[in-house]
């Protein structure tokens, strides 16, 4: 017994022999935050601070003594018994520092960051080297610190009958304490394969594992969170990109101090601090530099704004290449200064706003974090490889989240610890007892305008819609899903029209005949009707709303019966693709006839062949096992589409052709701001009714008062332009928008501010053969500006625009046009 207890009490002192030590250093006169100084201890440990003057590390063995040093200030030493848990240490500024001569202008940092600079190219790892392939685990959390916490009994009453004390315990903080003392909130982990032939790098997943899923949420796992490299123009750092600090212009943009000399991997290394000369929301941080050769061997990147979010970077030298090589990347955010709330990974997390009142408690989330981490093994460099399926960043093997515990033993970094083992069990077992993982894949189906029941998804936007000529109109549609079948799908609706008392339905099925490009050929038949003048691209995902806006006061449609076939695929990398051929027989309802070599056409057939394409450039793609996925949007992106009639083929009354091009360009922020513009134009060749040209997406009503005017508006529309106003055979449109961050008037009133201008060109050529309809050229163009005031109230907003220029109206408030606008949100 008695060597047993000595065991346990020498079992005791080894966990006590690790120290951490944390705190902050700061200027002893100014008390401002000294960033990167430098600590180390006598037994050779070293450490920097980061961009705040914090620090925090654990000692693996006793040390004595820590010194602090920073440039222009006196070195301190103190006594790790004079370490309390956490710590203020001062320093204080040299005098002679105060009294020192400039004797040159040229600062020796900017002379070493010139170096780097002109050594770029060959201390690339992506420029240098031909080939290289390694293994990598990542871990990516979200948790807190449980003891930056204090969760304890803040309040004690004294019961007025019985005496007893009856303590009143902070729950939110306690029971938040209490969870992430024992568990993360959220971990995921994965191994991958990387492979670079110039200039393609690839990942391709082999195994991963998220907490509380059986299949992962695959957004997730191709999420950027910083650049591969450090030494692109640009870096980016959770989906933003900046100038970087070693970019060719860097000198102009970034202020550079030298800090320390270091050694890592047995090479001498200058440790250099840099910050934005104007900005102060742009990069912040250090940058370590081998002397001789002048290439990165570590780097940490800092920003402070609504998040604060630091990515650091090491390498590893290679001798034989004599190159330094990515190894170990970590990424962490953790909740700045805003007085907005702050959602990150699509809306998954969010921070808390920030309280004016400076006294005000913080909540659970300011304690949270999102930290990641990946590290490098098994790296080949230099060998005969050849990437396959080049055209996706990212593959995700079929059995990747399949894989056994002696998987994740073989590749893990290092075992999990306690609370990471724990996150695996109670996650899971939270997950498959509210059935959580069904509801997402529910929720995602609604989202898509979808109703799953069985093998069949019925489409809900069939249920219920209204347009000045059918009336109400009701109906029901569906598509089958991949439970009935992963190679087949059928699907069609049916719809009725209470004003113009017609049915309308469509039927159609199509084959798959390749996975990886998901490539279908189909069929259908349709009988419904359109509006007039319309555009559309057959690439365009499927947008559902629970109300569309702009069909409500249309009263100009066509009917069209079509047998259409087609092929759609993704073969062409980032690209969507369908070929089509159609015949249509288009009947129009209006009072409408088109004169075309002395003949009057009141219907008419075409016979058609189109291709529509849709080019995503700087896009990522995902292959997952479920297909392809667009995990990383970027813009611009572009659509094309060319229709040509075929007057030999089957009937066919005219001869003409058609195309149609849009660019599309958005741009988020992280403090809520968005930026868009929008370029779209037609060109129309040949013989064509007035029922397939361009009308523009008009949205207004024509009423002599205001107030009968008043609508809801549309996504893209013009708002001050009325329906039937204009028509074109050749057009372009112009649309710039950009959303401010919504704005607290009230409790309850939080608006979103948005400020539009649209413009458009047009011309139609041949008028006189089109009789019946009375309308208006754009040869002199059309403009509009006006603001959004959306989400006012439960999604309800004004909108209020104004039409100026060469087709301004007589009448001012003519030119007015005030709406309703709906934002519905989900809350997925």
């Amino acid at each position: 017994m008695k060597r047993l207890f000595l065991l346990f009490l020498f079992f005791t002192l080894s966990l006590q022999a690790q120290f951490q030590v944390n705190g902050i250093i700061k200027d002893s006169e100014t008390k401002k935050a000294l960033p990167f100084a430098t600590i180390k201890s006598e037994t050779g440990f070293s450490t920097i601070a980061d961009v705040d003057g914090k620090f925090n590390f654990v000692l693996a063995s006793q040390s004595e003594t820590l010194t602090v040093s920073y440039i222009g200030y006196e070195s301190k030493t103190i006594s790790l018994f004079e370490i309390k848990s956490y710590s203020t240490l001062y320093l204080l500024p040299k005098i002679d520092a105060l009294n020192e001569v400039t004797i040159s202008n040229v600062n020796p940092a900017n002379a070493v960051i010139s170096k780097v600079i002109q050594e770029k190219q060959h201390n690339n790892p992506q420029k240098k080297l031909q080939t290289f392939q390694f293994k990598s685990y990542s871990k990516l959390l979200v948790t807190a610190n449980p003891d930056s916490i204090v969760g304890k009994i803040d309040t004690v009453f004294v019961n007025a009958v019985t005496r007893d004390k009856i303590a009143k315990i902070d729950s939110s903080d306690y029971k938040f304490k209490k969870i992430i003392d024992k568990q993360h909130l959220f971990l995921t982990e994965k191994v991958s394969q990387f492979q670079f032939e110039k200039p393609m790098l690839k990942e391709t997943i082999l195994g991963t594992k998220m907490a509380g899923f059986k299949e992962p949420i695959y957004e997730l796992l191709g999420f950027n969170l910083q650049s591969f490299s450090i030494y692109d123009d640009k870096y980016e750092l959770f989906e933003t990109k900046y100038k970087s600090p070693i970019s060719n212009t860097a000198l102009k943009e970034y202020r550079y101090k030298i800090l320390d000399t270091t050694s890592i991997d047995k090479r001498a290394v200058i440790v250099l601090y840099f910050k934005n000369k104007i900005s102060n929301k742009g990069l912040e941080g250090l940058l370590y530099v081998d002397e001789e050769n002048y290439a990165i061997v570590k780097a940490v990147m800092r920003i402070r704004g609504v998040l604060d979010i630091t990515g650091i970077h090491e390498f590893t030298y290679l001798p034989e290449e004599k190159v330094w090589f990515p190894i170990r990347k970590n990424f962490k955010i953790v909740k700045g200064k805003s007085k907005e709330p702050t959602a990150i990974l699509g809306g998954r997390i969010e921070f808390a706003a920030e309280n004016d009142d400076s006294n005000s408690k913080k909540v659970a989330s300011d304690f949270t974090y999102l930290s990641s981490e990946m590290q490098a093994f098994n790296l080949v460099v230099n060998n005969n490889l050849k990437i396959k399926k080049s055209s996706v960043a990212i593959e995700v093997k079929d059995n990747a989240n399949k894989r056994d515990d002696a998987f994740w033993n073989q590749n893990r970094a290092d075992s999990l610890d306690l609370r990471s083992e724990r996150t695996y069990v109670v996650l899971d077992s939270i997950v498959t007892k509210e059935n959580i993982e069904k509801k997402i894949k529910f929720g995602r189906k609604i989202i898509n305008g979808y109703l799953p029941f069985g093998p069949i998804d019925f489409d809900l936007r069939y249920l219920l819609s209204y347009n000045n000529f059918e009336g109400f109109r009701i109906g029901i549609g569906g598509i089958t899903n991949d439970t009935f079948s992963k190679k087949l799908r059928f699907e069609g609706y049916t719809a009725y029209g209470l004003k113009d008392e017609n049915f309308k339905y469509n039927l159609g099925s199509a084959v798959r005949i390749g996975n990886f490009s998901n490539t279908w050929i189909g069929g259908s038949f349709t009988d419904d009707v359109r509006e007039i003048a319309s555009t559309s691209f057959a690439t365009d995902k499927r947008v559902f709303k629970i109300y569309d806006p702009r069909p409500i006061n249309i009263s100009t449609f066509y009917n069209y019966k079509s047998w259409r076939g087609y092929i759609e695929t993704k073969i062409i990398p980032k690209t969507e693709t369908i070929w089509q051929f159609t015949h249509s027989e288009i009947q129009p309802l209006f009072n409408y006839t088109f004169n075309y070599n002395n003949n009057l056409y009141r219907d008419f057939a075409m016979s058609t062949a189109m291709v529509s394409i849709q080019w995503n450039p700087f896009s990522d793609y995902m292959q997952t096992p479920g297909g392809k996925i667009e995990f990383e949007k970027r813009y611009p992106k572009f659509s094309f589409q060319f229709t040509k009639s075929l007057p030999n083929f089957f009937a066919n009354d005219f001869d003409f052709g058609k195309i149609d091009t849009r660019i599309e360009y958005e741009k988020k922020y992280l403090n809520g701001q968005k930026s868009s513009i929008l370029f779209q134009a037609g060109y129309v060749f040949g013989v064509l009714p007035l029922t397939h040209l361009y009308n523009t997406s008009p949205n207004n009503l024509n009423k002599d008062i205001l107030l009968q005017r008043i609508t809801i508006a549309g996504k893209n529309s013009f708002e001050t332009m009325y329906f039937n106003e204009f028509f074109s055979s050749e057009f372009v449109i112009l649309q710039f928008k950009h959303g401010l961050k919504r704005i607290e008037l009230f409790k309850k009133v939080k608006p979103s501010l948005v400020l539009v201008t649209r413009m458009a060109w047009g011309n139609l050529k041949h008028p006189e053969r089109h009789i019946g309809v009375q309308y208006k050229t754009l040869d002199r163009g059309f403009f509009e500006s006006g603001i959004e005031l959306n989400q006012i109230y439960k999604g309800f907003g004004l909108t209020s625009f104004y039409r100026y220029g060469p087709n301004q109206l007589p009448r001012f408030e003519d030119n007015l046009a005030v709406k309703l606008s709906f934002v519905f949100d989900f809350g997925f």
